[in-house]
């Protein structure tokens, strides 16, 4: 139930648009403030904002989110080019649902808010640029740019009076997803492999090929398997990776969908990757995990347990990076060592292995 105090005013909002129009790591983020939000107010209709390709992932997300409708770009928005010929009819339609609270989820609030605003909702809530014009002191928030991303919209439900329902991620997993697993995975044994995801969206958020290899085949003369993850974007990274190593390796980049790569990490015994979406996916299902963060700020992504989540990176100052290639380069990856990521990958493998999450 909502706190007494609540800053929602009455009667209680009813249809809620959330705007958050990001990639998957981002959407996982915020998945406890909104499980918090459906808690506190279960009767709710709740419709997530977001870009086209999310409208899959809040299916998986049925018992949080109701309604799904696509963003097609804004200007200043970086996630996509902006379809301006449909902007207009997307908030024409963004009025007609009438919602009572809007909240928007994106960030700071410098571009979005004035985005939100154009919803039409009774009331709106969210964050604001600290030093910037206040929408509206009684429901935003000055941006926390200090905590993880997980606790920043978490700050924001509180504030807000909504009383938190834990910190925790959360991917849940179907029989399709089960039924989605290609052939090649059939045969591989629970807690007996460590899946490899050397791909991120940006260039300067990856490290090395060779660097990956190494580890693998650390793993390899461990007894593991070593089974190669990624998108059909990221297919010849993982091929790069399997022709570096010196130990045979399960390469399914490409091949599998979203849920059959969660299934495969539910299984595993161990995840290493760059700070991309899949090691959000390894924190909701509790496998332990090696994060390679090279461009990208750990403060703010890195998952909440670091006992069975473990972070590697160089400390620079250029971080976070905004470059999709990093013009000086690359030193926050090519001064992350090989040892210092052996050294932990083993120290997890080390630990009791509990099973499927």
């Amino acid at each position: 139930m909502l706190s007494a105090g609540h800053r929602f005013g009455a009667p209680l909002p009813q249809r809620i648009a959330v705007l958050r129009a990001l990639q998957l790591g981002d959407l996982l983020c915020v998945m406890p403030a909104l499980r918090a939000l459906r808690s506190a107010l279960p009767r709710a209709e709740i419709t997530l904002v977001g870009l086209p390709w999310a409208r899959t992932l809040t299916q998986r997300f049925a018992h949080i989110i109701d309604d799904f409708v696509a963003l097609p770009g804004y200007p200043g928005l970086p996630e996509m080019p902006a379809d301006r010929h449909a902007i207009p009819e997307f908030l024409a339609e963004m009025q007609r649902r009438d919602f009572d609270l809007a909240i928007q989820l994106h960030g700071s609030g410098e571009i979005t808010n004035p985005l939100l605003a154009l919803f039409g909702a009774r009331v709106n809530t969210g964050f604001y640029p600290p030093g910037s014009d206040c929408p509206d002191a009684e429901r935003f928030l000055p941006w926390p740019k200090d905590l993880p991303e997980i606790g920043r919209y978490l700050a924001l439900m509180e504030f807000l009076g909504v009383p938190l329902a834990g910190a925790e991620l959360e991917f849940p997993l179907g029989p399709e997803d089960y039924a989605a697993l290609p052939a090649a995975a059939c045969g591989l044994r629970q807690g007996e492999y460590v899946c490899v995801h050397p791909g991120a969206r940006l260039a300067s958020r990856r490290w090395g090929v060779t660097r990956f290899a190494r580890v693998a085949d650390a793993l390899a003369s461990q007894g593991l398997r070593i089974v190669l993850t990624g998108s059909m974007e990221e297919a010849r990274l993982t091929r790069a990776v399997a022709e570096a190593m010196r130990k045979p390796s399960l390469d399914l980049a490409g091949g599998t969908s979203l849920g059959a790569v969660a299934v495969l990490l539910s299984r595993a015994r161990l995840l290493v990757c760059n700070d991309t979406g899949v090691s959000h996916i390894a924190a909701a299902l509790k496998l332990p995990s090696v994060v390679i963060c090279c461009g990208s700020d750990p403060v703010r992504w890195a998952p909440l347990n670091r006992e069975l989540h473990r972070i590697v990176y160089h400390p620079i100052e250029c971080r976070p990076c905004a470059h999709t290639d990093c013009p000086i380069g690359h030193p926050c990856a090519s001064k992350v060592p090989v040892e210092a990521v052996i050294e932990q990958a083993m120290a997890l493998i080390e630990r009791p292995h509990a099973g499927a999450a």
